[in-house]
């Protein structure tokens, strides 16, 4: 049971549990001005009101609490800031963290209208009304009516967490709501060319410390052609971007749809689109927002699938992926096996005989880059499209016409072809009979002292000597499409010490072998 304590003379109030088995509503938080709700003599022309409701979350809180707060006619603006206690806790258990978000009086019904901002733990508080909004929430009209608050207790202490909400309600003429301006989706491309992009990316509209400006500026120097905008449960961001592309930078709008089982991106999606996340895989619904991604124009991209912090680890499947997040940031062990996991469902692919549309998932890698230090393009998706467009990147990734690479310095070719001239790039298939032999090659750059490796559907086949010093080379490797349903390379950095290998510098996509059966 959740104690609830609304100060300020409102009476405590029991909690009760709402149609969803994960949310619990508190009791409603009300104003002296309520009562005068319909606009009657009573109700402030201006001035602030002020109140402060306290409690203590038990361990074991359902993943979303609501605050309930009637709102009365005439108020321009709504201020919510929020404390915790953050008690000591034993090594290895988790201590206090609680997120918070709003919904005005269209409801919180999970894909519905009523969603108005969420920062979840990145600010102690916000506002918002018709003109402007804390970064994470979306400005418009302070309409009348019961709007919630989302306490999402991501995790309870042992000790329980204690709570304080204060609610400020300013009073006076609702602020005119500016048209939200967004990015053109194109830019000045090169035809069909490869185009680098980082698609996983925080700004200050989640829990990034960077503006808009600051990673624009950041991409353009990175070598970046194209970026997509993926803040956590929010599209806030959005109309930001429009001042920061141009010619040489295609901006994507997107969102990082963050579930307690996991996180997944929705790339490309058209402007203002709202994707919830309100559920967990046991809930079944993912199928539905996975389509309202695509309904929206977006790709489905699980991100980071073998994070080991809280709640990041994927556990939806990749029945709905459009592609996967092979590669998350530095290079790290959660990174090899995202690898080893991908390649393993390659397999999986090629004996289900899944080689057409959706057959196989291709690979992508991104920065997820937050604030200083981390880097914006390490590492980067390097993309064949028809052009700098949204749907041709998109259109290229879905293929997996695409290698991933460490930074702009790093770039390869990878064919193979046939004893007739039979020719397959990246993502592709090439056709040839079970016993012609096949020659695959790697042409790199910008890799000194990296190894290829040439990995198929039996495992790794082929390791070269490292690359020269200038980081240039070319590497043949032959084979049949009896021996190697697929062959993807790799361009990996001189381990440390030991049997594992080194870090990645870049990999590609698969190319497939042999006719489809």
């Amino acid at each position: 049971m959740c104690d609830d304590d609304h100060g300020n003379g409102v009476p405590r109030r029991a909690l009760f549990v709402t149609g969803a088995a994960a949310a619990l509503t508190l009791g409603s938080v009300t104003f002296a001005s309520g009562a005068d709700a319909a606009g009657g003599p009573g109700t402030p022309a201006s001035g602030t009101e002020t109140r402060t409701v306290r409690g203590t979350l038990p361990t074991g809180s359902p993943d979303f609490v609501y605050l309930p707060v009637e709102v009365p006619r005439g108020v321009r603006e709504i201020k919510v800031a929020y404390t915790y206690e953050k008690p000591s806790v034993p090594a290895g258990t988790a201590g206090n963290a609680l997120d918070i978000g709003i919904f005005d009086e269209r409801g919180t019904d999970l894909g519905g209208r009523g969603f108005r901002g969420w920062s979840g733990g990145a600010r102690s508080e916000f506002f918002l009304r018709g003109d402007d909004a804390t970064p994470g929430y979306l400005p418009g009209p302070v309409r009348p009516g019961t709007w919630h608050i989302a306490l999402g207790p991501y995790t309870v202490a042992p000790q329980g967490l204690p709570y304080e909400v204060t609610v400020t309600l300013t009073y006076g003429e609702q602020a005119v709501t500016p048209k939200p301006v967004y990015p053109p989706a194109r830019a000045r491309g090169r035809g069909r060319a490869w185009y680098r992009g980082d698609c996983h990316l925080h700004s200050w509209y989640s829990d990034g410390r960077r503006t808009p400006a600051e990673i624009a500026a950041l991409a353009r120097a990175a070598g970046l052609d194209f970026i997509n905008s993926s803040d956590h449960n929010t599209h806030s961001s959005h109309p930001h971007w429009a001042d920061q592309a141009g010619d040489d930078l295609l901006i994507l709008l997107g969102e990082e749809i963050t579930t307690r089982n996991g996180h997944v991106l929705a790339l490309g999606t058209d402007p203002g689109t709202f994707v919830d996340w309100r559920y967990r895989a046991r809930d079944n619904r993912f199928g539905k927002f996975a389509r309202r991604v695509r309904e929206a124009g977006g790709l489905v991209v699980p991100a980071h699938p073998h994070a080991t912090c809280i709640g990041c680890g994927w556990k939806f499947g990749f029945g709905e992926a459009d592609a996967v997040e092979v590669w998350n940031g530095p290079y790290t062990p959660d990174d090899e096996i995202a690898l080893a996991d991908w390649d393993n469902m390659l397999v999986a692919a090629v004996r289900s005989g899944g080689h057409g549309e959706r057959g196989w998932l291709p690979a992508m890698g991104n920065s997820d880059a937050h604030r200083d230090p981390d880097h914006v393009g390490t590492p980067q998706t390097v993309v064949l499209a028809d052009d700098l467009t949204r749907e041709a990147v998109q259109a290229g990734l879905r293929a997996g016409r695409s290698y991933v690479a460490e930074s702009q310095l790093v770039s390869l070719a990878f064919t193979a072809s046939g004893a007739r001239g039979e020719h397959a790039g990246i993502g592709e298939r090439l056709k040839v009979a079970p016993d012609t032999p096949v020659t695959v090659r790697v042409e790199a750059a910008g890799a000194p002292r990296c190894t290829v490796r040439l990995v198929t559907d039996e495992g790794l086949l082929f390791t070269s000597d490292p690359l020269p010093v200038s980081g240039a080379g070319t590497v043949e490797w032959r084979t049949t499409a009896a021996y190697a349903a697929y062959v993807r390379a790799e361009l990996r950095h001189e381990a440390a010490a030991g049997p594992l290998p080194g870090a990645l510098a870049a990999f590609t996509n698969p190319i497939f072998l042999g006719d489809a059966r």
